[in-house]
């Protein structure tokens, strides 16, 4: 049997964060009562006429600068032609040869680099519910502002096509265009697959496999599609060009019907909306604004800061939380902070929405000041945590919770009388030491905390005591 390889190009749809939808004044809140968010406008009723969302131009212009894209300053709104029922108007507007955005990318990190063709605006369609045998029609989502970033052909594998739209969600709720929450279709892609024999530069015919909003189901869709083209091929068939769906309880992609191209759409200039003009100084001043990058940041931490790579990650993974470490480490021990913040304050915020929606008990400057303390040598480690531990309750600074005693530390005379004492109290652990059995330290360096009330430090109280067992 040949070998083949898969490529693939994606179209990712992300609802835009504005409080109202693309062409009218009805709210974008998800969650609501069905067709609750509507209005003549939005449900296309004859005689109405669409108005621009200004903040939309902006958040897609953002986006496109967060992806290196070029910015086109004259760009226009089309009508895309198609009859459904979750499109009351029969049309859809969109843009089609002049979008805002385009010829952007985004970095992998095996090096290989996914281009971006265009990013453009355009209206959400309403949803279609299925019960029991009846189909209804919500168009509360109708008319909610959507960007799609679409790529060329460059993936060539579902780790690719994961990579790059976990970097792509990350980016888009860092610059704050999108909440990116693919449980409530924030973001769903369509991914377009087809195979081709290893060492051909021909690109096979494609399928579109529609809405995926779940990257594990994504990554089964794709190989499921990937080695039915490949069985097809080789049993003497023919990949016809289709869009299908991926059914989660079988596991495999459906035909749902045969794949457009642009010509079916029928695409003409929206008459009722202007041209949209972008000006220099418009560009200008959203680039000045945006915040830093994940890639930016990631690089800052582990270069600059010189995090662990994987701690490094965890804090740009929640844009939330990286803002809170990054004012709690200015001027202290970066590690420092990173360790308390990804040790007890990930404790109490297991779950990936917690981290996502980071309520902090205790102020960024409290943990400056308890990092700032331990620099300083008038705090040891252990009783750093546990202080820590009593901030995240009570919400206080470590000022309240340690007396001046505690910041003292010992003195090198009181912290030999308390080692020498547990030497002589742990005979079975000297003797266990002296026959190389390390870990029996650990009682001893127990023994001297419980004395101290944990105000020995912990590195200073194993070397004395080494230097004591001989």
């Amino acid at each position: 049997m040949r070998q083949y390889e898969m490529i693939a190009g994606l179209e990712t749809h992300v609802e835009l964060s504005t409080k109202t939808k693309i062409f009218c004044g009805c709210t974008t809140a998800f969650g609501s009562e069905p067709n609750t968010h509507c209005c003549p406008v939005c449900t296309g009723m004859p005689g109405t006429l669409p108005k621009l969302n200004a903040r939309v131009v902006e958040y897609a212009v953002r986006a496109g600068l967060a992806t290196g894209c070029r910015i086109n300053r004259i760009s226009k709104m089309d009508r895309k032609n198609y009859v459904y029922p979750d499109l009351p108007k029969a049309y859809q507007i969109s843009q089609y040869d002049k979008p805002l955005c385009e010829w952007g990318r985004i970095e992998l990190s095996n090096g290989r680099t996914i281009r971006i063709t265009r990013i453009h605006i355009e209206e959400d369609a309403g949803k279609l519910v299925h019960v029991r045998g009846n189909t209804l029609v919500d168009y509360n989502r109708g008319g909610v502002p959507l960007i799609e970033i679409v790529t060329e052909p460059d993936f060539r594998s579902a780790d690719e096509i994961r990579e790059y739209l976990e970097t792509l969600q990350l980016t888009m709720k860092t610059i704050g265009v999108s909440d990116c929450k693919m449980q409530e279709g924030s973001l769903r892609c369509d991914v377009n697959i087809s195979v081709r024999p290893v060492g051909s530069e021909t690109f096979g015919t494609r399928t579109e496999i529609k809405n995926m909003n779940s990257f594990t189901y994504m990554e089964k869709a794709v190989a499921y599609e990937t080695e039915r083209q490949i069985d097809l091929i080789e049993s003497g068939g023919t990949v016809v060009q289709e869009t299908r769906r991926y059914d989660e309880a079988s596991g495999m992609t459906e035909s749902m019907r045969g794949k457009e191209d642009a010509d079916d759409y029928r695409y003409f200039r929206e008459p009722d909306l202007v041209t949209i003009a972008v000006t220099d100084e418009q560009i200008e001043q959203w680039q000045a604004d945006m915040p830093e990058l994940p890639r930016h940041r990631l690089d800052r931490y582990t270069n600059q800061l010189q995090l662990p790579a994987a701690d490094a990650a965890l804090l740009v993974k929640y844009p939330r939380i990286a803002a809170y470490f990054d004012e709690a480490a200015q001027g202290v021990n970066a590690r420092t902070v990173a360790n308390f913040i990804l040790g007890a304050l990930f404790r109490r915020l297991p779950t990936d929405a917690e981290k996502e929606n980071a309520a902090f008990p205790v102020p960024a400057a409290y943990l400056h000041d308890l990092a700032a303390l331990i620099d300083g040598g008038k705090l040891n480690m252990n009783l750093a945590k546990t202080t820590f531990e009593k901030m995240l309750d009570t919400g206080k600074p470590v000022s309240d919770l340690l007396t001046q005693a505690d910041l003292a530390g010992l003195d090198a005379e009181a912290l030999a009388a308390v080692c020498r004492a547990a030497v002589e109290n742990n005979p079975a652990a000297v003797a266990d030491i002296r026959a190389g059995k390390e870990k029996a330290m650990g009682a001893l360096i127990g023994y001297v905390m419980k004395a101290t009330r944990g105000k020995a430090d912990a590195g200073a109280a194993t070397a004395l005591l080494k230097q004591l067992i001989g």
